[in-house]
């Protein structure tokens, strides 16, 4: 199940607050006003539960030491001979849905949504709040990719991926700086994740079929080992025409044109030191729909319907760390450049310009974690020098603009991770961040702030487990997205304001027969986000405040499993409805969420299963230019289902077949821009039904 998450009241600079008595009366008043919000909220979904006309939501998947309730992991398929069940409540994520995009990959969640489409333009929210609030991270490299409001933040191609780590709201101080709405963590395979204990090479070819757009996918790994050495490469070549929505109508700038890789090199010495180098590419160039993550604006000067975006991500770590860690030596040293570069050629088009934006990053960190009785301590310091620029240039005139930001920041953290007894467990931490900023007139500021959180489980008893959590966050400065940098803002006017927010969740689990129920209340409050626009200024701001709460149900058995999820978001902005204009980089309006997963493996091998996401009609919408009420969103039902089948002999073959969008619903994602401005925006339809077919050979 998702994370919780709840907001304090004002809570900039609450760190230099002393008083406890502050502390706690702002916490008070955040449960006094979270529960009182649930109970008033909840009373038609528990009559729909005890009607059996809404299961409960989606289980937490939590088994990590540091995971509590609050968090969602989401695991590759184990390798044959390395785990005895590929398929578990906590793990199937990455195995069952076959993920070819972030949509696919959160399909099982309530509380994480996935607006647009194309994957170029898709934005991940989780618990309403937008992923540019949460600590983003790939191998653990942080990621500063806000380059164009259009386009995706972090474009990522699921094939590469072992795992995907979710903290909603309350995140641990070693997962980063700027976790204002908490951490979210991609992890890419590795040579030692692939190959079966005695073996020392090995590959897998894995060809892919996609009917709606005809996609033809390609992907080819290798990985071996040898002596101390380890090593792994893997591509993907994906191709594919214009896909069509649930009525049979081309979806505008969907076609198919992605390019991936990974490549690992690693060393491991007999004494359990290892060095580890990775270099990981994604290359999206097709036509996209002039504004990528909208279908038609109306009126408005003229405007080609399609322009080229060329998006390319590149992600480069080198780490250290030590496989046979002893108590006091357990390190890690990473030092880490990504960047992403977006460019619009024009110079085909009436636009007759040419733009590029780039957002780069080189950061690190050097930690130690401490075993020591009661549990074990993370502590640290971690970095990142951040520059994000664009370079306009109107082919026409022959004008030319340049500007760029820059923001460096240095912090130092240290999080405790306690077994109190065999019952209780506790996180707690806290990190010092200082940054210096420098804006597009050379202009300089420097902030600095600290950031708190705990959280912690208890076992009432063998069947019911209780968790709570709440973090203070300093997000402090924030670079503006490329392609609204001005060269001619003043700084001076304003200095730009630190983002500050607080998080808390209340969460319970309990087990009855082969069932586990769950259930988590959350909320998160961010204060002074940046909200810069090239026409209003670099200082402007925004505070946003999300609610909600999550129901699960779900059971296992020998061979398969179900679960069923619930999820209420209300998310707001300066105090009113969340709308998806002033929302971008910050959140949408979310609603009700209920989801479905099942699989279960048939004597003869033959896999089965599907899933199945509702979004309930949603009424509390709002036009920002009007300031008045918004029309209502429409819901929808959406169902998947797959037959996976290895022969007995020939068991290293897979053979799978898809049915994505079984009913060829014609609808739009929730998480989508735009669908409250009726008449003036065409959102982005998703896909209707496709087949999908795959084959993947190991050897």
């Amino acid at each position: 199940m998702s994370a919780l998450t709840i907001p304090l009241e004002n809570p900039d600079n609450l760190y230099k607050e002393s008083s406890l008595s502050i502390l706690s009366g702002r916490i008070c008043r955040l449960c006094a006003i979270l529960l009182r919000g649930i109970l008033m909220k909840t009373t038609r979904a528990f009559a729909c539960l005890a009607a059996g006309l809404i299961p409960a939501a989606g289980q937490a998947q939590s088994n990590n030491d540091d995971a509590f309730l609050g968090t969602i992991v989401l695991e590759m398929p184990s390798v044959p001979g390395m785990e005895e069940d590929a398929i578990s409540v906590s793990s199937e994520g990455l195995a069952l849905s076959n993920p070819a995009d972030l949509s696919e990959l959160f399909v099982a969640e309530p509380t994480i949504a996935v607006g647009s489409s194309i994957p170029m333009s898709q934005k991940v929210y989780v618990n309403g709040i937008e992923e540019n609030n949460l600590a983003i991270t790939i191998d653990g490299a942080r990621q500063n990719n806000k380059v164009f409001h259009h386009n995706t933040t972090t474009l990522i191609d699921p094939a590469l991926l072992k795992s995907a780590r979710v903290d909603p709201g309350v995140a641990p101080a070693d997962a980063g700086p700027g976790a204002l709405g908490g951490a979210l963590a991609y992890e890419t395979k590795d040579a030692r994740d692939l190959l079966p204990e005695g073996d020392n090479f090995g590959g897998r070819y894995k060809f892919e079929y996609d009917s709606n757009g005809d996609i033809f996918s390609n992907s080819l790994t290798l990985y071996g080992r040898d002596g101390g050495f380890e090593y792994l490469g893997f591509a993907k070549v994906a191709d594919g025409g214009v896909r069509e929505d649930g009525n049979g109508d081309d979806i505008i700038g969907s076609g198919t044109d992605l390019l991936s890789g990974l490549g690992k090199l690693a060393y491991e010495a007999q004494s359990g030191g290892r060095i580890e180098l990775s270099y990981e590419r994604v290359v999206d160039d097709e036509l996209r729909p002039y504004r990528a993550n909208i279908g038609t604006i109306f009126g408005g000067r003229p405007l080609p319907a399609e322009r080229p975006y060329d998006l390319q991500r590149t992600n480069i770590v080198l780490s250290y760390s030590d496989t046979s860690p002893t108590a006091m030596w357990n390190p890690t040293v990473r030092l880490a450049y990504s960047g992403t570069e977006l460019v619009n050629d024009e110079s085909d088009l009436s636009t007759n310009s040419i733009t590029q934006g780039e957002t780069v990053s080189l950061n690190g960190e050097l930690s130690n974690r401490f075993s020591l009785s009661w549990g074990e301590l993370n502590a640290g310091l971690d970095f990142y020098s951040d520059t994000a620029d664009l370079d306009y240039l109107a082919l026409a005139s022959g004008a030319r603009e340049t500007p760029e930001e820059k923001l460096t920041n240095i912090g130092i953290f240290a999080q405790a991770r306690m077994e109190l007894s065999s019952k209780a467990r506790l996180s707690l931490g806290a990190r010092a961040d200082f940054q210096d900023f420098k804006g597009t007139d050379g202009s300089k500021q420097s902030e600095s702030g600290v950031s708190t959180n705990i959280s912690g489980e208890y076992d009432i008893s063998d069947a019911l487990t209780v968790s709570a959590g709440y973090s203070h966050v300093w997000g402090g400065l924030e670079l503006a997205e490329n392609y609204i940098l001005n060269g001619s803002w003043d700084y001076s006017v304003s200095e730009i304001k630190e983002a500050t927010a607080d998080n808390l969740y209340i969460a319970a689990n309990y087990a009855i027969g082969g069932w586990i129920v769950d259930g988590k209340v959350f909320a998160t409050d961010i204060d002074n986000a940046r909200a810069a626009s090239w026409g209003g200024g670099p200082a402007l701001s925004a505070d946003v405040q999300a609610r909600g709460f999550e129901l699960g149900l779900g059971t296992a058995w020998e061979n398969g499993f179900f679960r069923a999820g619930f999820a209420r978001i209300d998310t707001e902005i300066n105090g009113r409805s969340a709308d998806s204009y002033v929302g971008n980089y910050l959140t949408m309006p979310m609603g009700d969420f209920l989801t479905f997963q099942v699989a279960h493996r048939l004597d003869n091998g033959v896999l089965l299963g599907g899933d199945v996401q509702v979004a309930f009609d949603f009424d509390d919408t709002y036009i920002s230019d009007t300031g008045e009420r918004g029309p209502e969103i429409d819901g929808y039902t959406v169902a998947n289902v797959f037959a996976e089948y290895t022969p007995k002999r020939l068991d290293n073959l897979t053979l799978r077949a898809e049915v994505n969008n079984l009913f060829d619903q014609q609808y739009t994602n929730r998480a989508t821009y735009g669908q409250e401005f009726v008449g003036d925006v065409e959102p982005l339809k998703e896909p209707g039904r496709s087949l999908r077919l795959s084959a993947e050979i190991v050897f």
